[in-house]
């Protein structure tokens, strides 16, 4: 099962690489990860995904809280949340395929950012399963190049990963 882990964790040199590091020294992948500085620039906001079953994610969650530097260890999918991936693709756009493109792309609610004479830079953000629908859409022969900034969640209401 795919999990949304939040690690607040001390803006420090080495942190990120001792997060790595338990996951790498476990065997467990990253499918995603995206790292920056919060509010108070003392502390970084850590969003990954990772995937495994329940007992694997409470290992992973009680390693993580042994790390010095890790403040606070919050799994996202576990309540409700809201996640967001930002992703650009350069594609081919020739001839007739220019219309189709833009017709997808503005069903997909994203953006040309950039027109070449035989391209097209688009950005679309949703969730996963949004970026990943659009790629489908389009059909592997007509994209040339794909960035994706991985997710980056945070959790409804009141309930806050900070201090």
């Amino acid at each position: 099962m795919r999990r949304i882990i939040s690690v607040l964790l001390e803006n420090q040199a080495g942190s990120l690489s001792r997060v790595v590091g338990l996951f790498s020294q476990r065997g467990y992948n990253i499918d995603s990860l995206t790292v920056a500085p919060t509010e108070d620039p003392t502390l970084s906001r850590l969003t990954l995904t990772t995937t495994g079953d329940d007992f694997v994610i409470q290992q992973v969650t009680k390693q993580l809280n042994k790390l010095v530097d890790v403040v606070k260890v919050q799994d996202l999918t576990e309540g409700a949340h809201i996640e967001r991936e930002l992703m650009l693709l350069k594609v081919r756009a020739e001839g007739a395929d220019r219309e189709e493109i833009k017709r997808c792309v503005d069903i997909f609610r994203g953006q040309i950012v950039d027109v070449g004479p035989t391209t097209y830079v688009v950005q679309i953000t949703g969730n996963s399963g949004k970026l990943d629908s659009f790629i489908e859409a389009l059909g592997d022969a007509v994209i040339l190049e794909t960035v994706r900034t991985g997710v980056s969640g945070i959790g409804r209401g009141e309930k806050a990963l900070r201090l």
